[in-house]
Parts: structure tokens; sequence; C-alpha cells
């Protein structure tokens, strides 16, 4: 009985789904399509044969599949050494900025002289910044031209993500602090045994806006980098898509007469790039999720 009332309410809701119900559908339908096909699209260049993609470039299933693309872009030395670069830069870096949030947010919960001189000053480097000159002559004279360095250290914290996570902390009892004083903790054994456990859903979600903005670098790499071994693999990327047309084939390649194909390989260098991102966001999805609902809650 429970079953046959449990099918006859959902005939009943199938049956109030109106014209606009279906124009939503539809709608979201659509859209879906238009975020989703640029991305397969990129797949299915990065394994069709030249031949075939200039056939039909907006092709649904790909009559011939090859790796050529990918072939080229394992074999190309510089995707390795970049992407080596990138790991240390978004490893250090992320642990760089998240500690740095964390305790700056921590600290402007607290009551201090000046306080509120120190809020308005962060907030001031919000709005407004020394521009691209007065940085570049900064970095050449602290010596971190060429170096990993300069790609990590001038990104200390991200103002928007500094005031939510100040919000969030504002929010856990000061109950639980106080009778941690009392037990004799200092502040630094307060905020990593006590504060950081209790938000560690927004700190994973910063964890992994940090990482990404991270492994997207490439602008600060354009500006202070001038050693190929020490340029970030956004930047390679880049200067794939820009000298698409001068690709030349490696010689294991050419030896086997296979011919590079640029639209290809630059797909297949996005794929490259963007897989290592794809695969650690399912594990942190759960954190991520979590941590948006807290800000969206206490912030």
């Amino acid at each position: 009985m429970a079953q046959t009332a449990s099918a006859g309410r959902r005939r009943s809701e199938l049956k109030r789904l109106n014209l606009a119900d279906g124009l939503i559908v539809g709608f979201l339908a659509l859209f879906s399509l238009l975020i989703l096909y640029p991305f397969y699209n990129t797949i299915l260049i990065s394994v069709t044969p030249q031949v075939t993609y200039i056939r039909e470039p907006f092709m649904l299933f790909p009559k011939e599949l090859t790796g050529v693309s990918f072939r080229y872009v394992f074999e190309n030395k510089a995707i390795w050494t970049g992407m080596w670069v990138t790991v240390r830069v978004t490893v250090l870096g992320t642990l760089y900025n998240i500690l740095l949030t964390v305790m700056m947010a921590y600290a402007l919960n607290h009551d201090y002289p000046g306080k509120k001189f120190f809020v308005g000053a962060i907030l001031f480097t919000m709005y407004f910044g020394g521009g691209l000159i007065p940085m570049y002559i900064l970095i050449g004279d602290l010596g971190m031209m060429n170096t990993l360095s300069s790609m990590i250290l001038p990104t200390g914290i991200n103002i928007s993500y500094l005031m939510v996570m100040r919000k969030y902390f504002r929010n856990i009892p000061e109950e639980l602090e106080e009778s941690a004083k009392i037990d004799g903790a200092n502040d630094i054994l307060i905020m990593f045994r006590i504060i950081l456990p209790l938000a560690l859903p927004m700190v994973v979600t910063f964890v992994i806006y940090y990482g990404v903005e991270r492994w997207n670098e490439w602008y600060q790499g354009m500006l202070y980098i001038k050693s190929a071994s020490r340029m970030p693999l956004q930047l390679i990327l880049r200067n794939i898509v820009a000298n698409s047309n001068t690709i030349l084939a490696s010689e294991s390649m050419q030896e086997a007469g296979i011919l590079p194909f640029a639209d290809g390989i630059k797909m297949a260098a996005v794929i490259v790039t963007m897989l290592p991102v794809m695969i650690l966001y399912p594990f942190m999805q759960k954190y991520f999720v979590s941590g948006l609902t807290a800000g969206a809650v206490k912030g």
C-alpha cells in the first residue's frame, strides 16, 4: 500500500509540471550542454588526427583516435620541468598562504592597541596597490629575480579569504579559548590545537582556492622568470599555445614519420595541466562543500 501511495504521489507531481517547468528544465539542459561540450571537444581534439579534425571540427563521436598529441606533450622535457616547478610552487605557496591567512584571521579576532588601524590598512590593500613597476623594482632589489621565491612570497594573503575566515573564527565559542588559557595554553597552541580542528572545513576550502591559484600561476613567472628551467607549467603551456604554428616534432616522432598537430597538442597540454586538479578535487569535495555551507551560514 505504501509503495502504491508513493507511486501515486509521483504521478500526481508529474502531472502538475506545467509549461514553465518544462522551459526551465530545457534551459538548464541547454546551459549544461554549453558548459560541458567545450571540455568534451577539448578531449576530442587531443585524441583526433588532424585530417579528421579538419573534415569535422564539431564532432560528437570521433571516427579515428590517435595519441600523437599526447606523445608530443610527454616527450617535451619542458612540460615535465614546468610541472615540477609548478608542484613546488603550489605546495610551498599554498602552505605559505594558508598559514599567513589563518594566523592573521586569528589575530584580528583579538583586542589589542591599534587593531582598527591594522584592519583598515589591510582593507586598504584590497582596493589599492603599489603598481607593477614598483613591484618589479622591489623584486629585483630583494634579489628574487629569476627565482621560485618571486612566484611565492609576493602574494601572501588574499584579503577576501582573510575576512571570511575571520568571521568564521569569530563564531567559535570564546569559552573554548578561555578554558584552554586557564589550563595554561598559549595563543599558538590554542590556534593549532583548538581553532584549526574546529575550522577544518573552512581551512580546506581555502587550501583548495589557494592551491588552484598557485597551480594556474603564470603571470608572476612571465614577469620575473627568465630561465626556461624555472618556468611554471602554465607559462610553458602559454608559450606552446602562442607558438603553436611553429611546433616541431621530436626526433623519435620525425623518425616515425609523425607530424605534430598544433591544435591537438594545445588541447593535450591543457588536459595534462588540469588533470592533477581534477583528480585531487573529489577527495577534498566533502570539506569543500561543508566549508562553503559553513561560510554561508556563519559568514
